[in-house]
């Protein structure tokens, strides 16, 4: 039987604001119901292990829809993703057959240097494993390398939250670098649709979704690069 690992936030606040972040709960809800649906088991690792905060957004009544009350709702989805997430001293990436990365504005203070996540993520992909990521969470790619130290998402075909998505949350300011820009930076061939709708792009054993939207398409592409 399959495995994926999920990657998120242990960051409750943004560095500059006195405003609340944390994981942004569809994109481990949706992605999650996928799993669940074709039978895939689910661990989740955060760079500290322990608490993992939902961002208030998140869980607004707007945000909420019938998969994210059943998460919401879920002891064993609240005790195991958000009360005690595993360390990632406590995982074997022979374990899983895939990461994912999902986002949340706290991920851009606690995913982008964390190299024992990288590590595990790179493992992963080199058994022929899937490295996927959605939104904010993409920026979880940068810390990971070649064996030469070359950037591994160098020359890779993806997508993340873009600058205007950042624009449009009036956030621009608050974050410590625009993922979109940051992606870039790093080589990677950044594609993107309008704001806030579906996108999704499949690079080989990498899987990348644009925004809190795609989090199920991504979920589905994983299921199929499993199979």
């Amino acid at each position: 039987m399959s495995k994926v690992l999920v990657v998120l936030t242990n960051v409750n606040k943004f560095a500059t604001l006195d405003r609340a972040t944390g994981v942004w709960l569809s994109e481990a809800a949706h992605f999650n119901e996928v799993m669940v649906e074709h039978n895939i088991d689910v661990d989740y690792v955060s760079p500290q292990g322990g608490y993992v905060p939902l961002d208030p957004g998140s869980v607004s009544s707007t945000a909420m829809d019938a998969t994210n009350w059943k998460f919401y709702n879920c002891a064993d989805f609240r005790n195991d993703a958000l009360g005690k997430s595993k360390k990632p001293s406590e995982i074997d990436p022979a374990d899983y057959d895939a990461i994912y990365y999902a986002g949340g504005h706290g991920v851009m203070w606690d995913f982008p240097d964390n190299t024992e996540l990288a590590t595990i993520a790179k493992a992963i992909y080199d058994r022929g494993g899937i490295i996927a990521a959605v939104c904010h969470g993409v920026v979880g790619l940068l810390p990971i390398t070649n064996e030469d130290g070359s950037k591994f998402i160098a020359g890779k075909n993806l997508t993340g939250f873009t600058n205007e998505e950042e624009a449009i949350n009036k956030l621009t300011q608050a974050v410590p670098f625009l993922a979109e820009d940051e992606l870039k930076a790093a080589g990677a061939n950044h594609t993107k649709t309008a704001a806030y709708t579906e996108n999704l792009v499949v690079d080989g054993q990498l899987i990348t979704g644009q925004n809190p939207q795609s989090a199920r398409l991504v979920g589905e592409a994983v299921v199929r690069a499993l199979k």
